[in-house]
């Protein structure tokens, strides 16, 4: 098993900056790889950004070029930095952890508003 703590949400100003961080304990020795995940109000979760264990990463394309996630293989921890932020991208932010065997773990979640 595998818990996850989520970090960093919080109100911030359109085209400002937050950092979220995810926190992995457990059996992080199995972890293939760390996502982020969001959902905004009435829309479905959907995948902000992945890295795999061998350090590849993907991006929606609404968030490339503006979101940024890096992994610390020795903390078990991954971070999203996300800059130049819209309106759009506020929603609750959810890591998502996957294992080798195929198993995934969410954490709560983290709240990002992004509002003047």
């Amino acid at each position: 098993q595998v818990q996850l703590v989520e970090s960093g949400g919080g109100l911030v100003q359109p085209v400002g900056s937050l950092r979220l961080s995810c926190a992995a304990s457990g059996s992080t020795l199995s972890i293939y790889a760390m996502c982020w995940y969001r959902q905004a109000p009435g829309k479905q979760r959907e995948l902000v950004a992945q890295s795999t264990f061998g350090g590849s990463t993907n991006y929606a394309d609404s968030v490339k070029g503006r979101l940024t996630i890096t992994r610390d293989n020795a903390k078990n921890t991954v971070y999203l930095q996300m800059n130049s932020l819209k309106p759009e991208d506020a929603a609750v932010y959810y890591c998502k952890v996957g294992l080798r065997s195929g198993a995934n773990y969410w954490g709560k979640g983290t709240l990002v508003t992004v509002s003047s």
